[in-house]
């Protein structure tokens, strides 16, 4: 079916559903375009908690549309790729957290909102890679187990003077970027700016101009007075840069950053999600009912 087709059957049946569509910032160009909101983890938190609608359709992985229906029980909450997971996400189980706390009673948990309802239910609070620092800092205790992602514990370790222990996952796509990437990208384009993601290894980190979140990226681009810039994170962000600050030039820092699971939502699926509520995305009461607080403690910051 012609992709104007599709988004019109979309469109009216977002309005027949009393829906919204919430769309990640590493989503395909056409599913970001007919989103009512695009942004990164914290920025669709807190939509999924404040807008109105019946019906969430979350474009993004499954901890996403978890979250939204933790935050947002009465609603329908959808996901239209129902494969689309967050590799990092399975890294670390409730299980295994639950060992860890054992082992370190006196030690805070700061849960990436890249997680499991699960896990997020073991944790005293979440973050996102935009607010990570902000949170560590925020909690009582001296000691701090960050889950599941290194790259972002070790980045927030270098702002604190708490002792931060990091699980080892990590980004299936910021992980693969290396010092050698950076220097040919540098090389391709000298006096670009190199925007990183604090997903990215601590060598990488280093190279960097700047490191932000997916929407702190594009706000640094957008607002600064550099015309170039250098974008190592997924690059699906591309495409919303190029519509948000059209005039300025903005190559990736790795054509190979690629997150498959974000690909795998499309238009058609989209559709077919508003027309027959599946795959919709709930949580158990006992679970979600934990896992509330630790992202509310986050959202409160």
């Amino acid at each position: 079916m012609p992709a104007t087709s599709l988004i019109d059957e979309i469109l009216s049946l977002k309005k027949e559903k009393d829906a919204i569509i919430l769309a990640h910032n590493y989503q395909l160009p056409e599913v970001q375009d007919i989103a009512d909101l695009c942004g990164d983890s914290l920025e669709l938190s807190r939509a999924a908690a404040t807008r109105d609608g019946e019906v969430i359709v979350f474009c993004g992985v499954d901890f996403m549309a978890e979250t939204a229906a933790i935050l947002s029980p009465e609603k329908t909450v959808l996901l239209p790729a129902p494969g689309a997971c967050c590799p990092m996400a399975q890294m670390i189980s409730a299980d295994e957290l639950r060992f860890a706390k054992a082992r370190n009673p006196d030690a805070a948990v700061v849960c990436y909102v890249n997680t499991t309802a699960e896990v997020k239910a073991e944790s005293d609070i979440c973050c996102t890679s935009s607010n990570a620092v902000k949170v560590v800092n925020s909690v009582e205790q001296d000691r701090v187990i960050f889950v599941p992602d290194r790259n972002l514990g070790r980045y927030a370790a270098r702002f604190t003077k708490k002792e931060v222990l990091p699980w080892e996952g990590f980004c299936i796509v910021h992980d693969q970027i290396t010092p050698a990437q950076v220097a040919a990208a540098r090389q391709a384009h000298p006096g670009a700016t190199l925007l990183v993601h604090p997903e990215c290894r601590p060598e990488v980190i280093d190279l960097a101009d700047h490191v932000a979140s997916t929407s702190g990226i594009i706000q640094q681009a957008c607002t600064s007075p550099e015309r170039e810039f250098i974008i190592g994170t997924e690059v699906g962000i591309l495409h919303r840069l190029a519509k948000e600050c059209p005039e300025k030039q903005c190559y990736p820092l790795s054509q190979a950053s690629v997150c498959q699971n974000m690909k795998k939502t499309d238009l058609a699926k989209v559709r077919d999600a508003l027309q027959t509520h599946h795959p919709r995305i709930t949580v158990p009461k006992e679970i979600a009912d934990r896992a509330r607080g630790a992202i509310e403690r986050m959202l409160a910051l």
